[in-house]
């Protein structure tokens, strides 16, 4: 009971560390971990060593007839095991104490440092506050000048981006006054084209009109020669008959 006691307590004690390791980091949880292992292993060996003396113990029991220098051999084994046991349990409760006082003060060192960095932290942020309540009035007139520099720059942009879009209004209105007056120039060229292959068709039919009028004269003048010629011509005929005999009646021919 004694043997079993001791050993439960060191791993109270480290079960009780392991929960604080864990809550302040991965790193010393690692290490309770190989630390549980270790002494697994160790019980392991104990719990070999124990059965081998039990096994021995008993053996001794259902031999009642062996001879008292084998029991007294037996007792002096069973003695030096339990010393050994006891030294062994020892040796773990004093490492599990030496362990327990290294993690107790990395875990001091850890509260110290956290509490520095937490007072330097407070320490600066007054600081800070008192620094910048100390230049309020500077920095209020600070942000007053750059709120009024900022706002001069947009001005100013806002006034070229003006000036920028009026310059293009009016290259565009000059573009398109150029593009019109080009599509003028080009439809008065255009009708003059046509105006003059009117008056040139108007001529040439004028012409081929007078044309056609000159023929008409002509066939008509030609006409008005041809029948004057036979006038003329039936008028002597008619002299000769009349001068060879008066009896005969006078013949008169016309043209129709």
């Amino acid at each position: 009971m004694g043997s079993r006691s001791i050993e439960r307590s060191p791993e109270r004690r480290h079960h009780h560390h392991h929960r604080r390791r864990h809550r302040h980091g991965s790193h010393s949880s690692s290490k309770t971990k190989r630390h549980y292992k270790k002494k697994r292993h160790r019980e392991s060996k104990k719990r070999r060593r124990s059965s081998s003396s039990d096994y021995y113990r008993s053996s001794q029991q259902e031999e009642p007839s062996s001879s008292s220098s084998s029991t007294s051999s037996g007792e002096e084994e069973a003695a030096r095991s339990s010393r050994s046991r006891n030294k062994k349990n020892g040796e773990i409760e004093r490492l599990a104490e030496i362990e327990r006082q290294k993690r107790q003060k990395e875990q001091e060192q850890k509260n110290i440092e956290e509490e520095a960095n937490r007072r330097i932290e407070e320490l600066v942020a007054k600081r800070v506050e008192e620094e910048l309540e100390r230049r309020k009035d500077e920095i209020e007139t600070e942000v007053l000048r750059r709120v009024e520099e900022a706002k001069k720059v947009m001005e100013q942009q806002m006034l070229e981006e003006m000036e920028r879009r009026k310059q293009e209004q009016l290259e565009e209105a000059k573009r398109r006054e150029e593009e019109e007056k080009i599509r003028r120039a080009e439809a008065e060229r255009i009708m003059e084209e046509n105006q003059k292959k009117i008056e040139e068709q108007q001529k040439k039919m004028a012409e081929e009109r007078l044309k056609m009028i000159e023929d008409q004269m002509k066939i008509e003048e030609e006409k008005q020669r041809l029948r004057r010629k036979e006038e003329k011509r039936m008028r002597e005929e008619q002299k000769k008959i009349l001068g060879k005999g008066n009896a005969r009646p006078k013949l008169s021919f016309g043209f129709t």
